[in-house]
């Protein structure tokens, strides 16, 4: 699959997933076999600013190709804000979040809610590709609900003024994240279009990875909330995808190690704040499904040091092996 100049082997990507996909869990699953990771979504509005805090969400990881994702719905500030965000960032595309459902972006007219304004919409990707010399990708919903499905005209336009790639996540805005992905739009998008299309959606294993490009027909998956605390997916995904045997997920002892190793990075990345308030969520990600657990989660929630961490990671691995 190529995205515009781009090649990629195995197209399988992180979802970019704001408060989540940080450097260092982008750098962990590209290590897994995440070929594809975007940034969290900036804020055009911010980058232009000069807003320190989003300029340091553009930190591009190695081992992938690495997109910076912004949003806003300013055909010039979205223009301005992509060049700000490469050269940051350096990273390999530029993505635009038309996708998001979060009232307080998609009710501004933002993220999903570009949706509603299809013309402006494309007046943004002619803006942006026009701006900067790397491919400019999007990623966007169904519709705004079920009365207002309008992917097929939008994703089509979206390619006419310039886009070399589109992200399909197969729900409406008003669904959010509930109720079933609908592959079948998302295998209309793919025969409508002749760049490259990702799914999105309902993807939460190595098998189901395979199911929905075998419907879909699509050029790659997009992999999201299932790889919260299980990067392994990617691993899994990659050998299926191969058509090699799906490696289990390792023992409770490596995991620990990795979630460690990134608590580790987004230290080098965020400072020992940070990354512990970071990792109380992901800790207790990691620790999904482990029986007998919840003492450790009730302790990682109010984590405060590296040192907290450590303590931690060296209970669980001596008491729940």
């Amino acid at each position: 699959m190529r995205i515009g100049k781009l090649e990629v082997n195995n197209p399988i990507a992180l979802g970019p997933m704001a408060g989540v996909t940080d450097w260092a869990f982008r750098t962990v699953c590209a290590d897994l076999g995440a070929n594809i990771t975007v940034t969290e979504m900036v804020s055009s509005r911010a980058l232009v600013y000069r807003d320190k805090k989003s300029a340091g969400l553009l930190k591009k990881n190695e081992g992938s190709l690495c997109g910076a994702q912004i949003f806003g719905n300013d055909p010039a500030i979205m223009a301005e804000a992509a060049v700000l965000a490469l050269e940051i960032s350096g990273c390999d595309f530029l993505d635009i979040n038309m996708g998001c459902p979060m009232p307080k972006i998609a009710n501004s007219g933002d993220g999903c809610g570009l949706m509603r304004t299809p013309e402006l919409a494309g007046d943004i990707v002619k803006a942006v590709t026009q701006a900067v010399d790397v491919p400019v990708t999007v990623k966007c919903r169904l519709g705004w609900d079920k009365g207002s499905i309008n992917v097929l005209d939008f994703a089509k336009r979206m390619e006419d003024n310039g886009a070399a790639m589109i992200t399909v996540h197969g729900r409406t805005r008003a669904m959010l994240y509930t109720g079933v992905a609908d592959w079948d739009m998302i295998t209309k998008v793919k025969q409508n279009l002749s760049i490259p299309v990702i799914a999105n959606g309902d993807i939460v294993s190595a098998e189901s990875a395979l199911k929905c490009l075998k419907r879909t027909g699509a050029d790659g998956i997009m992999i999201g909330r299932a790889a919260f605390g299980d990067p392994w997916i990617f691993e899994q995904t990659k050998a299926a995808l191969e058509g090699k045997p799906i490696p289990e997920r390792p023992p409770l002892k490596e995991r620990i190690e990795l979630a460690v190793r990134q608590f580790q990075l987004s230290e080098q990345d965020h400072g020992e704040h940070i990354a512990c308030l970071e990792a109380r969520k992901h800790f207790a990600w990691y620790l999904r499904g482990v029986a007998h657990s919840s003492y450790y989660k009730n302790q990682i929630s109010s984590m405060n040091t590296m040192e907290d961490i450590y303590r931690i990671a060296k209970d669980i691995v001596r008491e729940l092996q």
